[in-house]
C-alpha cells in the first residue's frame, strides 16, 4: 500500500501545477476507481485532499459531464478559495495538540513513527475545553501529519540472551541429523496450554446456522466437577506423527515421562522396531526443566524399561517457542478445535485425535486418569545410581541416560 501511495503522490505533484480544482477532483476520483476498495483512503493520503472531496469527484464521474452534479464549464473555484483549514485560522492548534501528547507519547524519540495512548476523541474534547473547536477527524489528520499512527503491541523484547544460544541450536541440529541418518527416533515434547472444561468460550469460529451461535457461560470460573484438561504432546519429527496424553490431575514430570512411555508403546515401537537410541528435544522449564532431578530419575527408569539410550537436548533459555512441536503439531490442534466448547476430557481427546494436515500429520490421543501428586523429592542415593553421561558442550542441557543392567 505504501508503494501505491508514493506512486499516486508522485503523479499528483507532477500534474497539480496544470490542474484547477475541478480537474484535481476528477483526477483523484479516476485514480480511486482504478484502485478499487480502499482507494479513497489511499488517494486522500497521497494528495492531501479531504475524503469528502474525493467522494464528490466520484459523484461527478458517475453523473456525467452534462448533469447538475457536475460543475458547469467555466465555473471553477479561484486559487485560495473555500473554507480555510483550522491550522490556518489557528496557527497554534498543532502546538496545543503536541503539548497534550508530550506526557503520554511512546516510542523511540529518534524514530519517525510515534504512538499515543490517548484516543482522538479524548484529545479533541480536551482541545475544545481549551477553547479550540476541533473535531475528532481533524485530530486524526493532525496526528498523522505529526508522525503518529495507530499501533498494537508487538513482542520484540526477549530479555538477556545466553551467549551460547546459537551454539546450542547448532549442536541440537547436528544431533537431530545424526539420529535421522541412523534411522533412530527423534521427538519433540511439550505441554499445551491448559483449558477449563465446560461450556466456556473457545476462540475461533465454525460454521453454524445463521443467527444460532452456541450458548456459552459468561463467567470463566473452573467447574470443580469437570476441572481442566492438561494435554502433553509428543511429536515424532521424522515420521510426522503425534501423540497427546490428556491428564486429569497435575502437570508433573512423572506425567510427562508417562506420556513418553505411552507414545512408545502405542506408536514409537511399531514405527522404529530396530531402535536402540531415542533423542528427546524439549524446552528447559516446567516438567521439562533441565535442572529437575526428578526428570532425570524418571527418564532413567524409562531407559531401563525400554532398553534404549535416551539422549536429551534442551533448548536454550527463553526459546521455548522455537520448539518444533509448537509449530508442527500444537498450532494445528488449536486450529482444528477452534470455536468448539471443551465440555469434557473425552471431547478434548476426540478433537486432538481427529487433527490432520495436508502435509500428512496423523494424531492419536488418550486420556490419562492416573494421579500425579506434587512435591516428590529425590534422594542423593537415587541420583548417584543414575547412569548419566553429560556432553562436553553444556552438559546441563545435553546428556544421555543409558539403561542399567
Amino acid at each position: 500500500m505504501n508503494q501505491q501511495v508514493s506512486l499516486i503522490k508522485e503523479k499528483y505533484e507532477s500534474l497539480v501545477p496544470v490542474f484547477n480544482a475541478r480537474m484535481r477532483r476528477l483526477w483523484a476520483a479516476t485514480e480511486t476507481r482504478a484502485l478499487g476498495r480502499g482507494g479513497i483512503t489511499q488517494v486522500a493520503r497521497a494528495t492531501g485532499m479531504a475524503r469528502a472531496t474525493v467522494r464528490a469527484g466520484l459523484r461527478e464521474l458517475r453523473a456525467g459531464p452534462d448533469s447538475e452534479a457536475s460543475t458547469p464549464s467555466g465555473r471553477v473555484r479561484r486559487p485560495g478559495g473555500g473554507r480555510k483549514r483550522l491550522t490556518a485560522r489557528d496557527p497554534q492548534l498543532t502546538a496545543a495538540l503536541q503539548r497534550l501528547l508530550e506526557p503520554v507519547t511512546r516510542g523511540d524519540p529518534m524514530s519517525p513513527l510515534l504512538w499515543t495512548c490517548r484516543s482522538a476523541a479524548r484529545l479533541a474534547q480536551e482541545l475544545r475545553q481549551a477553547g479550540r473547536p476541533v473535531s475528532k477527524r481533524t485530530v486524526n489528520r493532525l496526528l498523522q501529519e505529526l508522525g503518529f499512527s495507530l499501533q498494537a503491541n508487538r513482542k520484540t523484547l526477549e530479555g538477556q540472551q545466553h551467549p551460547d544460544r546459537d551454539g546450542q541450536f547448532r549442536h541440537l541440529a547436528r544431533r537431530v541429523l545424526a539420529f535421522q541418518r541412523l534411522r533412530q527416533p527423534v521427538i519433540s515434547v511439550d505441554c499445551m496450554q491448559k483449558k477449563l472444561l465446560g461450556r466456556y468460550r473457545n476462540v475461533g469460529r465454525e460454521w453454524r446456522p445463521r443467527g444460532c451461535p452456541a450458548p456459552m457461560k459468561v463467567q470463566a470460573c473452573m467447574d470443580q466437577s469437570l476441572g481442566k484438561s492438561i494435554p502433553y504432546g509428543v511429536c515424532d519429527v521424522g515420521a510426522n506423527l503425534g501423540w497427546v496424553s490428556v491428564g486429569a490431575d497435575h502437570h508433573t514430570t512423572e506425567f510427562a515421562v508417562e506420556t513418553l512411555r505411552r507414545w512408545w508403546r502405542q506408536m514409537g515401537q511399531a514405527t522404529y522396531p530396530l531402535a536402540r537410541r531415542l533423542l528427546v528435544t524439549a524446552d528447559g522449564g516446567g516438567s521439562n526443566s533441565s535442572r529437575s532431578r526428578l526428570r532425570k530419575l524418571e527418564l532413567q527408569g524409562l531407559a531401563d524399561e525400554l532398553q534404549l539410550v535416551i539422549s536429551v537436548c534442551h533448548l536454550p533459555p527463553g526459546t521455548s517457542k522455537w520448539n518444533q512441536i509448537e509449530h508442527r503439531m500444537f498450532s494445528h490442534i488449536t486450529q482444528h478445535r477452534r470455536g468448539r466448547p471443551l465440555v469434557s476430557r473425552e471431547v478434548v481427546v476426540q478433537l486432538i485425535g481427529a487433527t490432520t494436515t495436508a502435509q500428512g500429520l496423523r494424531m492419536a490421543s488418550a486420556l490419562d486418569e492416573h494421579k500425579y501428586p506434587l512435591g516428590r523429592r529425590v534422594a542423593e542415593a537415587e541420583m548417584e545410581a543414575l547412569k548419566v553421561k553429560r556432553d562436553k558442550f553444556h552438559g546441563e542441557w545435553n546428556y544421555h541416560l543409558s539403561p542399567r543392567q
